[in-house]
């Protein structure tokens, strides 16, 4: 009798946690159709890997913008290397070079 009393206060939270997990499942299965991820079996494979068209054009435009931010961190690399240029100089000829510049506007 004591072993159905425990087994009654138990089913409630077990079957609660099973309902949760069941849910959380749904949910992040709905969440991967919808932003267009390709669901996974068991193992971690593609159940439906996505392929077509709208793939191809997606990697395009993502290679693309990869590219045109490459060039973009590129440039500021050199930039910040003239200004790391500038800091690291030493004062006296940055001072000498600016007196010239005002020697020569004079």
């Amino acid at each position: 009798m004591e072993k159905l009393t425990i087994f009654a206060q138990m089913i409630l939270p077990i079957a609660a946690l099973g309902l949760v997990g069941t849910i959380g499942w749904i949910l992040v299965t709905w969440l991967k159709v919808r932003n267009g991820y390709p669901l996974n079996d068991g193992w971690g494979r593609a159940v439906y890997p996505k392929s077509g068209d709208e793939t191809v054009e997606r990697v395009r435009l993502l290679s693309q913008e990869n590219a045109q931010l490459r060039a973009e961190l590129g440039s500021i690399k050199d930039r910040l290397a003239n200004v790391e240029r500038i800091v690291t100089d030493g004062s006296h000829s940055l001072e000498q070079e600016i007196e010239q510049l005002r020697g020569k506007r004079n």
